[in-house]
């Protein structure tokens, strides 16, 4: 992902609206230095990482960075309440959206946004940690579906599914543990589709707020499934089922 080091650098690419995925900052003291561009970043909706030094020196290739690092982002992303507000407005079908937990892998990440934009998704939710950046890497993996899929950046993916089921969405996660087939589970309504990381699955609190737990039934020794893989199965078995209602 492209970088932007120094204080001047960073507050300038914050100010002009440039898509930033997250900044990072050097822990420790920095009198008052940098509290513009933690205040803006905040605003602006960017998330901020603090840390250790060496960290950023490895990040910005040099000493020279005066204590942040901006990322930059191929595509701005939106808040959860703006993602739910666009889902409103459109009665076409209900809405149908995608959260990821922890998946780091860009190619991945690329991989499912191409699948929920054809899918008929609405937007796709990621954490602010423990996520693969919106840098090139998966814009090209998207094949062009990140410029059209709207994505949002939470805090916490647990607290998030309770803000959904205010909002009137079924919680649906994937997990390779559960015993109820991803087929017998009602796709139709407001559906919220929680997908795990690579190799570790499904967070415990994630996994707790979930309406409903669903596997894939697969066969043979390798018994799990690439995430990417996994999202475009489910994805389908929705428009599947909604097509199936609508006749």
């Amino acid at each position: 992902m492209e970088k932007v080091s120094g204080i001047h650098a960073v507050r300038e690419a914050l100010d002009s609206g440039r898509p930033l995925d997250h900044i990072v900052i050097a822990r420790g003291r920095h009198g008052d230095r940098l509290e513009p561009i933690i205040s803006r970043a905040r605003e602006r909706g960017v998330p901020v990482r603090f840390e250790d030094r060496a960290q950023l020196d490895r990040l910005a290739g040099s000493q020279q960075h005066q204590g942040v690092v901006a990322l930059a982002a191929a595509k701005r992303t939106l808040s959860l309440e703006d993602i739910l507000a666009a889902a409103k407005s459109d009665n076409a079908a209900p809405g149908l959206l995608v959260l990821l937990d922890g998946i780091e892998d860009p190619h991945n990440l690329g991989a499912v946004l191409r699948s929920a934009l054809a899918a008929g998704a609405n937007a796709v939710v990621l954490p602010e940690r423990r996520a693969a950046g919106l840098g090139e890497t998966v814009a090209r993996a998207s094949a062009g579906a990140l410029e059209h899929l709207p994505v949002a950046r939470v805090v916490n993916i647990a607290r998030t599914l309770e803000e959904l089921k205010e909002a009137g969405y079924w919680i649906v996660g994937l997990d390779e543990r559960a015993e109820k087939d991803f087929t017998e589970v009602d796709l139709t309504g407001p559906i919220a589709l929680v997908l795990g990381g690579e190799g570790k699955g499904l967070h415990d609190l994630v996994r707790k707020r979930c309406d409903f737990l669903v596997s894939i039934p697969t066969t043979g020794p390798v018994r799990s499934l690439n995430v990417s893989v996994a999202a475009g199965i489910i994805l389908f078995e929705t428009v599947r089922q909604r097509r199936a209602k609508n006749r």
